[in-house]
């Protein structure tokens, strides 16, 4: 059975929408607990680096597994992980800071939380900008595919912004990054073992 990209493409889209929905839910009845304004502001920032993860996710299982058809989601993915990057800067700047921008510059210089916050959502700023198939044209293959890869650091800084915003529990922050690094380790190993691949032949060539 061949697999429906629109229809697939469509049910993560739906998907992705939930955890939104549901907070947006628990806001309008109030059930958002003690700290509402800290709760959103999580929840949105773990939904920025899961998404982001899940994007990272998709080339090393799409090799492992040979389930092609994943790579039709990464893009999706990746954009949803700056779509709720966006939402937490705005609660953040919205009910915490006040709309004021000097003062979020003034955090941004003072509290390197937050610098490292900003870095993640900034970096995936021309990501973002540059997901659409006619921005792959424009740029070239090879010069798009060096553009994304920012999104590697993007994902460390917003490992470590999570991370340090953590209180007392830190587990889930501990695991996200765990899983990152898996992640970022896989694809050191494919470069390695490409460069290994072009090696040999060389070797092979130099002995004749």
């Amino acid at each position: 059975m061949k697999l429906d990209p629109k229809f697939s493409k469509f049910v993560v889209l739906l998907n992705a929408s939930v955890p939104l929905a549901l907070l947006c839910w628990d806001a309008y009845w109030h059930e958002l607990g003690a700290n509402p304004m800290r709760n959103a502001l999580q929840t949105t920032g773990m939904l920025a680096l899961i998404f982001l993860l899940l994007s990272l996710t998709i080339t090393p299982a799409r090799k492992i597994s040979g389930w092609n058809f994943l790579s039709h989601f990464r893009r999706l993915l990746g954009l949803f992980a700056f779509f709720y990057g966006v939402i937490h800067l705005a609660i953040y700047f919205t009910f915490d800071l006040s709309l004021n921008f000097p003062g979020l510059i003034d955090d941004v210089v003072r509290r390197p939380f937050i610098l490292l916050g900003m870095t993640a959502l900034v970096l995936m700023v021309p990501l973002a900008l540059t997901s659409t198939n006619r921005s792959i044209k424009r740029l070239g293959a090879a010069r798009w595919k060096r553009l994304h890869q920012l999104v590697y650091i993007s994902a460390i800084a917003g490992a470590l912004h999570f991370y340090m915003q953590a209180k007392a529990d830190v587990k889930l922050p501990v695991a996200l990054s765990l899983a990152l690094a898996v992640l970022l380790g896989y694809r050191v190993i494919e470069v390695l073992r490409t460069k290994m691949k072009m090696r040999v032949p060389a070797e092979i060539r130099d002995t004749r």
